[in-house]
């Protein structure tokens, strides 16, 4: 495995969360994500983190690994943190110029939002993507949407959908390097020149991009073609999904931390606004 590409991979370990059920980690991560959007002040943060370190330890996954992938995100992430900054307005004004005003609440609204974000693509990470196979993935997606299937909507399509499109994101982060080395070998420039030029040297690398995406989909197709994949109908599996004790266990310990950051937010402090 790649360690600088790690977005969408699948770790082999023998973990707790590795050998739990794979409907209860899509359940567990969306707990965990409606947990993170509750946390409205430094306190929940900190237990925020606390909880995602405890998330890293427990998986057996080094945490170099997971910073790593945060990389290709970090222009998004930083991003979205400058324009909180000089969206937020507050009581403690720091810097004034012009028509631009930077308030200390704005400052503490950017890094928490920073940090909401960091948060997710680790918890989310964790429990599906980094300790999750593809397949487990699709089984366990296609059984928490059953019950849509009665009412004649494509759930398993959208499940094999969904874990095709993750587990490609690595294999496009790996081609658009290859791609961009070549076009260094030919003296090609994406470092240097003004925003349009950085712009139109992007056009070499996306061109050839786009074509291996599509070529690459045409075999996927041809290949589940030639092993007469016909969908989710009559179809069997290998492994029958079974829920255990601990499944449930890790799914009331995120409730539980929910509960502990709400009970957190009354106790004031810098807020997070909206």
């Amino acid at each position: 495995m790649n360690l600088d590409i790690t977005i969408g991979q699948y770790c082999e370990g023998n973990s707790v969360l590795h050998r739990m059920d794979p409907r209860a980690k899509i359940v567990a991560a969306i707990l965990y994500i409606v947990v993170i959007f509750l946390a409205k002040n430094l306190f929940g943060f900190v237990l925020l983190c606390a909880s995602a370190a405890l998330l890293i330890a427990v998986s057996g996954i080094p945490a170099r690994i997971i910073l790593k992938s945060m990389k290709p995100l970090m222009f998004i992430i930083l991003f979205t943190a400058v324009i909180n900054i000089f969206w937020m307005q507050g009581e403690t004004l720091l810097v004034h110029f012009w028509i631009i005003n930077i308030y200390a609440e704005g400052i503490f609204n950017a890094l928490m939002i920073a940090l909401r974000i960091i948060l997710l693509l680790i918890g989310t990470s964790i429990f599906m993507t980094y300790t999750t196979t593809t397949i487990a993935l699709t089984d366990g997606l296609e059984q928490l949407l059953a019950p849509f299937a009665k009412l004649k909507l494509p759930v398993h399509e959208f499940s094999m959908m969904m874990t095709i499109a993750l587990r490609f994101i690595p294999t496009l982060v790996e081609e658009t390097q290859k791609i961009m080395n070549a076009q260094k070998a030919r003296g090609a420039d994406f470092s240097t020149g003004s925003l349009m030029q950085r712009a139109k040297a992007l056009v070499p690398i996306l061109v050839p991009l786009f074509i291996s995406a599509f070529r690459r989909a045409d075999e996927l197709a041809t290949a589940m073609e030639c092993r007469c994949y016909t969908g989710g109908e009559g179809r069997t599996r290998m492994n029958v999904l079974h829920a255990r004790v601990s499944d449930f266990i890790v799914c009331l310990l995120v409730i539980a931390l929910g509960a502990a950051v709400v009970l957190l937010n009354q106790l004031g402090g810098f807020s997070l606004s909206w």
